[in-house]
């Protein structure tokens, strides 16, 4: 296994970057155009039903190819090549990176430590679709013979935010005899709204849980547990075991908070929380669209995975998007990337990549613990359009700050209600353009626009954008798309030489909150925390209850 551990500013490519940082980065969109006519054609790419075009990024095929020579330098080949075989990626917790071998076709095989992964995914992918078999089709009744009614998620991190995305995603496709609910914030506000719409005798809960230890997970879990036993005739525990199913690796635990073991679904070490929408933890998702949908997710996924493996870095679509985010990020010092889906069923989309991206990338030191020596992990946000032209686009437009945009739309819509879809494509397009164009002054004055206004209404453009189509957000495109996000990941987590796949900087602050809890309802010296801390505990203390 070869993967580069030294900072990327130490490649022999980088100073030939660094140049071409200034004399195309520092160009004007509009300029690009000028000098290439045929960019927009020569500068989109497809695959699988996606297609990405860069022609409005400030790059040219010049860039793109110096981009790939870096990516060469940088062994990508190899390390994407180890990270498909099973080999341990993860150094820093010496872990296999294996979210592709979860949509792995039956029958393939992958030997990982002296074990073939896939029939075991099989097999838990099968079992799986039994229960939701049961669930959609009235079989699985709950403790007092009544059917389910209504499903609720109860996770955090990528427990909740890849089945809430995926099912606002595939909602089209979803049934509409049962209902579903995502619980995820230790907020005890978040459960208690959601209680307050089900009746637990007709809910399915699913916990999900690698360790089923989460704090806020299991805080929600038990929540549910106890409304649900407030409601049982006798208060009967037996009930919990028709009403909650867990995700997770820990039988014992399961056992101890009242679920049956032959409805714990399992995963792996080598699913990562933010990689594990298409592992046992998109059990709402299957149990919403039906395992002939989920299946037809798992296939985008491994259309995608295969398309990472063996396209040429030129035209290899999750490579591309992966170095000119680099170049943006990097090269171009642009620190954030608005997702904009011109799609309502996308509405989660860009949270969900907050986590992928930012808990991936949001790295300082290098595999080797030396400084990365430039800016990694970008800064993903967004919401769908048009709700997003009405709040921030302003910013966009005319704000100091340059933003990056990846601006995603389909060619048909999967609700045809009159010429909405028609305006809707328009709108995205109207857009990318500005944001890529502008409008100049002059233009401005040709339109007959009094003097004192035109300073006020001239649009700089030249904000990089990447224009993403597919037909219509199928289960097939959805995995597609994802399967791109993750790997774009990683290829630039490689060329950083940062370990894309820990998370450390999420640990300490879990292990402080645990240290201070005890705290909050005692009065016991306090001498152990910061000044700022300890005040803030005392006001806590003196108001918590009043």
């Amino acid at each position: 296994m070869t993967i580069v551990g030294n900072p990327v500013t130490e490649s022999t490519n980088w100073g030939t970057l660094c140049d071409l940082a200034i004399t195309v980065g520092e160009s004007h969109i509009r300029d690009l155009f000028v000098a290439d006519p045929k960019r927009a054609k020569t500068l989109c790419f497809s695959a699988n039903g996606v297609s990405v075009d860069f022609s409005r990024q400030r790059v040219t095929q010049e860039v793109i190819d110096s981009l790939c020579e870096l990516a060469r330098e940088r062994e990508l080949l190899s390390a994407r090549d180890a990270m498909f075989s099973g080999q341990h990626i993860n150094i820093t917790e010496d872990r296999a990176v294996l979210h592709t071998a979860l949509r792995l076709p039956k029958g393939s095989s992958l030997i990982v430590d002296g074990v073939d992964v896939v029939p075991p995914i099989h097999e838990v992918l099968e079992r799986m679709e039994i229960l939701a078999n049961d669930v959609r089709e009235g079989r699985w009744l709950g403790f007092t013979g009544q059917r389910i009614t209504d499903v609720v998620n109860i996770g955090i991190g990528g427990s909740d935010l890849g089945p809430v995305m995926a099912y606002e995603a595939l909602r089209h496709f979803s049934s509409r005899d049962l209902s579903f609910h995502f619980v995820s914030n230790v907020d005890g506000t978040d459960v208690a709204e959601v209680l307050a719409k089900v009746n637990p005798l007709t809910t399915l809960f699913i916990v999900a849980s690698k360790t089923f230890s989460t704090i806020e997970t299991m805080m929600n879990a038990t929540s549910a547990r106890e409304a649900l036993l407030a409601v049982v005739p006798g208060a009967d525990e037996s009930a919990v075991a028709r009403h909650f199913v867990a995700v997770s690796t820990s039988a014992s635990r399961v056992s101890d908070f009242g679920i049956d073991v032959n409805n714990m679904f399992g995963f792996w070490d080598w699913v990562g929380g933010r990689y594990s929408m298409d592992s046992s933890i998109g059990l709402s998702t299957m149990i919403a669209v039906g395992p002939a949908n989920y299946r037809e997710l798992l296939s985008g996924f491994h259309a995608m995975d295969e398309h990472f493996k063996s396209a040429p870095l030129e035209s290899n679509l999750p490579v591309l998007m992966g170095l000119i985010g680099l170049w943006n990020r990097s090269l171009l010092n642009i620190p954030t990337v608005a997702v904009l889906p011109y799609d309502q069923y996308l509405l989660r989309f860009p949270a969900y990549l907050q986590q992928l991206i930012m808990e991936s990338n949001g790295k300082s030191v290098t595999r080797t613990g030396k400084d990365v020596n430039t800016e990694t992990g970008a800064i993903y946000w967004g919401e769908p359009g048009t709700n997003g032209q009405h709040s921030f686009y302003q910013l966009l437009h005319q704000g100091t700050a340059t933003v990056a945009c990846d601006v995603l739309l389909t060619a048909k819509s999967l609700n045809p209600i009159g010429e909405h879809h028609d305006v809707l494509v328009s709108n995205a397009l109207a857009q990318a353009t500005v944001l890529a164009f502008g409008r100049t002054q002059d233009q401005i004055r040709a339109a007959n626009v009094p003097e004192h206004l035109v300073a006020h209404k001239e649009m700089p453009g030249n904000r990089p954008t990447t224009l993403i189509s597919v037909d219509q957000v199928t289960p097939f495109i959805l995995g597609s798309l994802v399967s791109m996000y993750e790997h774009l990941t990683f290829v630039q987590g490689i060329i950083w030489g940062i370990n894309s796949f820990d998370q450390w900087g999420v640990e300490l602050g879990k292990e402080l909150a645990t240290n201070i809890t005890p705290f909050l309802t005692n009065d016991a010296d306090l001498g152990a925390f910061d000044a700022a801390t300890a005040e803030s505990i005392i006001w806590y203390r003196a108001n918590r209850s009043n």
